[in-house]
């Protein structure tokens, strides 16, 4: 087992205990418009979606991917659902009530389910919150973006800051847990703009925020104005500044963060993310959906077909529209483990790398870390002995993470 030499620090983190449940993530690939900065699977319909063609082939999935498990093995209860897109707040309540009720079905609820579904603050949308809670939706996640008009516009939303407060109070009417999303580092955005919108934010009472820093990614409109100078972002110091400022306001309203780009009243983390970023087991349904799967002693890889006709076409004909379906090895494992579990603040446990993937880290890659002032070393109760990301390192992630990736020996 790797050993640190630098005096270890003991903490106590809300989120530590590993997320050992099964969880389901249900794609919605449709959008009433596509935004110039998304690279997500997600489809404008052309005409209209036939729901129960939708159902059943949600259905067909989860009776193929449950009789693959028995066959080596046991069902287990699901402990989180998350209806992601997409836009899922499109589908109607009754569609979200029948994949609901058919992985209930077949598989049990655990205990405290946390069932999530994004949605956007369009009226349309908000208008379904009380119906979708009913039907057994427990946490919401509202896409709104930004609270200034101009930006909406600039980001392709269809939704105004008008809307966005009105489906913040619906949600706080009928859910006791609801995120919403902000992108901040848009072009021309100064850093008091982003504070008086942060604070704006947080003013609403939510116990969970989700801040991504607008990224520019291959294969978007975005790229393309960005490669023909049309497209200005904040310099490299600048988004530093950014990212600091978001952590400081936050951690003053008690808004911690737990990953990257994540904030929440201890206790309100979103558990479904938690089971990703904690490298837990989760089952994907839907077109483009992907999954991390156990069957038997293999973990699995799974994905299926992205365009949603394509996918449709495939369950009817197979029972599944799964396009991939390998097993993960050991080593694909830890460098998973190490990639996601370094988002979170907690980062990861070296005793559970190891038994989970018989690979540890070399000692001297992570002291150098440690010098670089990137990592520091961390116990959580007795034994467990963390990696923990200082804030330096988180703001140099991929730096970090590609590192320790490097450092993985058997």
């Amino acid at each position: 087992m790797t050993q640190l030499h630098n005096k270890q620090e003991t903490i106590n983190p809300v989120i530590y205990n590993h997320i050992r449940g099964f969880g389901v993530y249900v794609h919605w690939p449709f959008c009433a418009a596509k935004c110039p900065y998304c690279d997500f699977n997600s489809h404008v319909a052309k005409q209209t979606i036939d729901e129960i063609r939708f159902l059943k082939a949600y259905k067909s999935e989860i009776s193929h991917w449950a009789n693959q498990i028995r066959q080596k093995g046991s069902l287990k209860n699901i402990s989180s659902i998350f209806f992601g897109g997409g836009t899922p707040s499109l589908m109607s309540p009754s569609l979200v009530e029948g994949i609901l009720k058919e992985l209930e079905a077949t598989f049990g609820f655990a205990e405290g389910i946390e069932i999530s579904l994004e949605a956007n603050p369009q009226s349309v949308d908000a208008l379904k919150f009380k119906d979708l809670k009913s039907v057994g939706v427990n946490r919401l996640s509202i896409g709104v973006q930004s609270f200034k008009n101009e930006d909406l516009k600039t980001l392709g939303r269809l939704h105004d800051v008008k809307q966005a407060k009105q489906a913040i109070e619906i949600a706080q009417n009928h859910f006791n847990r609801f995120s919403f999303d902000l992108i901040y580092g848009r072009p021309k955005q100064t850093l008091a703009e982003w504070e008086a919108e942060l604070e704006e934010a947080i003013s609403h009472g939510t116990t969970h925020l989700s801040l991504y820093q607008l990224t520019i990614e291959p294969n978007t409109p975005y790229k393309k104005l960005y490669d023909a100078g049309k497209l200005i972002m904040p310099s490299e110091e600048l988004a530093v500044d950014f990212y600091e400022l978001t952590q400081q306001l936050c951690e003053s309203k008690g808004l911690h963060q737990y990953e990257v780009s994540n904030h929440a009243v201890k206790g309100e983390e979103a558990r479904h993310n938690l089971l990703y970023w904690q490298y837990g087991e989760f089952l994907g349904l839907g077109a483009g959906a992907h999954g991390r799967v156990v069957i038997g002693d293999k973990r699995l890889a799974t994905s299926t077909a992205k365009i949603p006709s394509k996918w449709l076409e495939a369950v009817e004909l197979d029972g599944h529209g799964a396009i991939e379906q390998e097993e993960v090895s050991k080593e694909t494992q830890a460098i998973e483990i190490v990639l996601m579990g370094m988002r979170l603040k907690t980062g990861i446990s070296l005793i559970d790398l190891v038994e989970r993937t018989g690979h540890q880290i070399e000692a001297s890659i992570i002291e150098k870390l440690q010098e670089d002032g990137l990592l520091r070393p961390s116990k959580i109760g007795d034994n467990a002995l963390q990696l923990v990301p200082t804030a330096k390192g988180t703001q140099l992630l991929n730096y970090m993470a590609g590192q320790l990736v490097e450092g993985l020996i058997e």
